[in-house]
């Protein structure tokens, strides 16, 4: 097996990551016009929008009026998210998601084991969701997008970063030596989101028990370990809708017992 095909997915990831930001600053620094905006929304080839829907929603909750455009390029990203790809968005689309893999890495190489001290629960960031909600609605305002890292992250990439830097060296610090996918797996309200939203979409990751020698390599990868609750125990989809489909699973199995499945019939 090769190395390009055992990484398939890893690859692919980062070239559609890189390629989204790479025709963002296009946009912004040579003119290019088929991605304007950033991920909050985007105006698509100086023809469409499309809008980051949870954006949309606290922007809603601010008392703000939404244009057309933004409604629709909402619904079309919710739509397809919600209904084909799942919580994709984070492991594919996603710039922060390089930085946590790339701690998850660095984390991996230390000669010592992080004591992981702080225990959050990954119910958290469902709190965080309702908490950004209640705020922009009182203080009449987008509250996340206003501290966002994803956003922090993404403006820094395209127009320059400034102090805004400390909040994605805290995270990938935070990450690394305190808690284990810490940002994306407990914290983060967009994920949360995601999670929530994407339970019935089509797009699913495939355990087969037979093939299944309960290795447990895909549980060391996975960033939601707690979605693996079938590995080893019986053959079916994993239905969570917090799994990110990165496919990391997929490339560690040495016994080819996952796969990517598209979901006809729910249970």
């Amino acid at each position: 097996m090769s190395i390009v095909f055992k990484y398939r997915y890893l690859i692919s990831r980062r070239v559609v990551q890189v390629t989204l930001l790479l025709l963002f600053f296009g946009a912004n620094f040579w003119g290019w016009s088929f991605l304007r905006g950033n991920l909050s929304a985007a105006h698509i080839a100086d023809t469409f929008y499309l809008a980051d829907p949870f954006a949309a929603i606290q922007m809603l909750f601010a008392g703000m009026l939404l244009s057309t455009d933004i409604i629709i390029g909402g619904l079309i990203i919710f739509l397809f998210y919600a209904l084909i790809a799942g919580r994709s968005f984070c492991s594919w689309v996603c710039p922060l998601n390089m930085v946590a893999d790339f701690a998850h890495w660095v984390r991996a190489q230390l000669p010592f084991k992080p004591t992981q001290r702080l225990k959050i629960d990954r119910k958290a960031r469902y709190w965080i969701l309702a908490l950004s909600l209640i705020v922009s609605l009182v203080i009449g305002v987008a509250a996340f997008e206003y501290v966002s890292p994803i956003g922090i992250l993404h403006r820094g990439i395209i127009y320059g970063f400034g102090m805004g830097i400390m909040a994605i060296i805290i995270i990938f610090i935070f990450d690394t030596l305190i808690l284990k996918h810490g940002w994306c797996g407990h914290l983060c309200p967009l994920g949360a989101f995601y999670s929530l939203t994407t339970k019935k979409s089509l797009l699913r990751i495939y355990h087969n028990k037979d093939n299944c020698t309960n290795c447990l390599d895909c549980k060391i990868v996975c960033p939601e370990l707690q979605v693996l609750d079938i590995i080893g125990k019986t053959s079916g989809i994993i239905s969570y809708g917090a799994c990110t489909n990165c496919a990391r699973c997929i490339e560690v199995c040495p016994d080819n017992a996952l796969k990517f499945q598209f979901k006809i019939k729910t249970k």
